[in-house]
């Protein structure tokens, strides 16, 4: 049996918080080369972040002063996906030595033989926590770390519910039930719950850090206690 993937899910405000972090993505560069060198393979997956937001807030605005043109939510999820790939190739430009040279786009095709894989957002309608999961199955991974902007899931949303206590680990069936049944693009959730259940079928496990905190990630991919919440079964 060869070396088992790890699927990460960059997200885009971890890239992109406001201008592109060149400091974060220094030290992810360097953590994800060290493990490189030790053997083990990576998925990696970008987000969208501001650049997508910005995008799309400008194609709303823009198009509501221009009568008869309506932007559609189609219109705005392409704005999403080629986001995510402009994303894309930036963090597979920075592991170009290493990376598979062409970015992947569609989950489901055949990967190629690489240490390193760089994909992005695949068509309209699915998130790319959407997509990590199905490149987890497709390469039989059983491990997807969740790069975002939060430390850990909470109970209920900490911003709104002052009584909400972060979880260290549950179970799938207990985490969906902290989510929506539908994803919707304006979504404030940890994990797509369409996602959600995909990953609970392919006994995926998920671990949600916070991903400026590269010690964590470290952490985790060596196999120590990390900061952040596991899901499993």
């Amino acid at each position: 049996m060869g070396t088992e993937w790890t699927v990460i899910s960059l997200g885009g405000s971890i890239i992109v918080p406001d201008e592109i972090d060149t400091t974060f993505l220094i030290g992810f560069a360097e953590l994800i080369r060290r493990h490189v060198a030790e053997g083990k393979k990576f998925i990696i997956i970008a987000g969208g972040g501001k650049t997508v937001r910005r995008y799309q807030a400008a194609a709303r605005d823009v198009t509501s002063h221009t009568p008869g043109c309506v932007v559609s939510s189609e219109d705005l999820d392409w704005l999403g996906i080629h986001g995510t790939r402009l994303n894309g190739h930036l963090i597979r430009t920075i592991f170009c030595d290493i990376a598979h040279p062409a970015l992947v786009k569609d989950p489901t095709l055949p990967l190629p033989d690489a240490m390193l894989i760089v994909a992005a957002g695949w068509k309209p309608g699915w998130s790319t926590d959407y997509d990590a999961v199905l490149l987890a199955k497709n390469a039989g991974a059983k491990k997807l770390v969740n790069l975002s902007n939060i430390e850990y899931v909470y109970t209920a949303d900490p911003k709104k519910d002052p009584s909400a206590t972060k979880i260290e680990k549950i179970n799938w069936p207990e985490f969906r039930k902290l989510l929506p049944e539908k994803w919707d693009p304006g979504l404030s959730v940890p994990f797509d719950p369409v996602a959600a259940k995909e990953a609970e079928g392919a006994s995926l496990e998920v671990a949600v850090i916070r991903g400026t905190s590269l010690p964590d990630l470290d952490n985790y991919l060596s196999d120590k206690p990390f900061k952040g919440t596991l899901i499993s079964d």
